[in-house]
């Protein structure tokens, strides 16, 4: 699966489902400022807060911005709440569970976590302010729902300049980050097995 981070908490997802390459894009929201595609050309684009905003999406994608399951070119998608009008995904894809955690700013209900507890790999906002999770409830929340590798989105960037940097992230949750490239190629089978591991993206 090949992964690359867009800014804010905008995802994209390069997958292959029985042969056939499968494009997922999650929060394509249209920033104030900064480098931002003006469209997009996915086979599945996911909302977290409603289409408000949205970028523009070609008219074959299979668009989801609500709560409900349903399975999509053979991905199975969870859509469960998060906290106020927040959708929070679940995606199964190449036999990794992915949970995208979009714009949540305090962490869900206690009924609603045990649905996306110990992801594969998780999204997770940590950028502060009136947008987002700040680094230390989001490394809180990363540590309870325990996932065998964690990817920041919604850091400062150009398209995102009043988020905290990651460094704050990096410190709260004490460990040591890996890549730094604009997108990295997961498999099953690289995940760590006993520890946790961090990536951080650079934005594509």
């Amino acid at each position: 699966m090949h992964i690359s981070w867009l800014g804010q908490t905008c995802v994209k997802l390069q997958t292959k489902n029985l042969d056939k390459d499968i494009t997922v894009l999650l929060d394509a929201y249209k920033p104030k400022k900064g480098d931002f595609p003006r469209s997009f050309s996915p086979d599945v684009a996911l909302f977290s807060q409603g289409l408000d905003n949205a970028a523009t999406i070609s008219q074959g994608a299979f668009v989801v911005n609500s709560l409900g399951e349903m399975e999509v070119k053979n991905l199975m998608i969870y859509a469960v709440p998060g906290s106020d009008t927040d959708v929070i995904y679940k995606l199964n894809a190449e036999g990794l569970n992915i949970v995208h955690l979009g714009r949540l700013k305090s962490a869900p209900p206690t009924e609603h976590m045990e649905k996306i507890m110990s992801p594969d790999i998780l999204f997770i906002p940590v950028g502060g302010g009136q947008n987002y999770l700040d680094a230390k409830a989001a490394a809180a929340l990363a540590t309870t729902l325990e996932p065998r590798m964690i990817i920041p989105i919604a850091y400062n960037c150009d398209t995102d300049p009043d988020a905290a940097p990651i460094t704050a992230f990096v410190k709260e949750m004490g460990l040591k980050p890996e890549s730094g490239e604009r997108k990295v190629i997961i498999k099953k089978k690289d995940l760590p097995q006993e520890e946790t591991k961090m990536i951080v993206l650079e934005k594509e």
